[in-house]
């Protein structure tokens, strides 16, 4: 049964040395003016990707009512962020906090014990805003770029409760969890590591 573990942190340590510069997903452009281009971003940037999983996974191991004001705080600083963006207003160090945020969000999922309520709340609170604006910035102010929103508010929503399902399928599996804690750290420190 050990074996798992270890496949998984060879697997995931291997992701992390390997991920692109390409991984940022923050490129402007045309992408922004669907549904379903806001529904496929977070599942297609892996900061995005792996920072709305855990932002579940830290909910559920927070537990009792964190399984919903948790990813709550997350979605509603994300929209707060997104709305900054939108009207102009760009959060200083953008990418750099989005880098920090798998950093943090990492180290959350794989400490032994999990983090009080308002800590939890109030770290993925502060990302959102990261995340939320580094998007509020490339959306236009049209049907096209709200119906993007919609859709990124809804694939983040689902992101974050397969953390929760994850997390709570593998709540017998601790070292699991703690792997892919530290995976996602390890992620935030290569993208990091890439803007300087």
């Amino acid at each position: 049964m050990k074996t798992l573990p270890r496949l998984g942190t060879t697997i995931l340590s291997a992701l992390a040395v390997l991920t692109p510069s390409l991984a940022f997903a923050h490129p402007g452009g045309d992408h922004v003016h669907s549904f379903l281009a806001g529904v496929e971003h977070p599942l297609f940037g892996i900061d995005h990707l792996l920072a709305m999983v855990a932002v579940g996974v830290i909910a559920a191991r927070t537990g009792g009512r964190a399984v919903l004001l948790v990813p709550l705080f997350f979605v509603s600083a994300m929209v707060a962020g997104a709305l900054l963006g939108v009207i102009g207003v760009g959060l200083p160090s953008l990418e750099t906090g989005i880098a920090l945020s798998l950093v943090v969000f990492g180290a959350m999922v794989g400490l032994a014990k999990p983090l009080p309520l308002a800590v939890a709340m109030s770290l993925t609170a502060l990302f959102g805003l990261f995340h939320g604006n580094a998007h509020g910035l490339e959306i236009p102010e049209n049907a096209g770029g709200f119906a993007y929103a919609v859709g990124f508010v809804v694939a983040t929503s689902v992101l974050h409760a397969m953390g929760v399902l994850s997390a709570t399928k593998l709540d017998g599996w601790p070292g699991a969890i703690r792997t892919a804690g530290v995976a996602t750290s390890m992620v935030g420190v290569v993208m990091a590591a890439q803007l300087v």
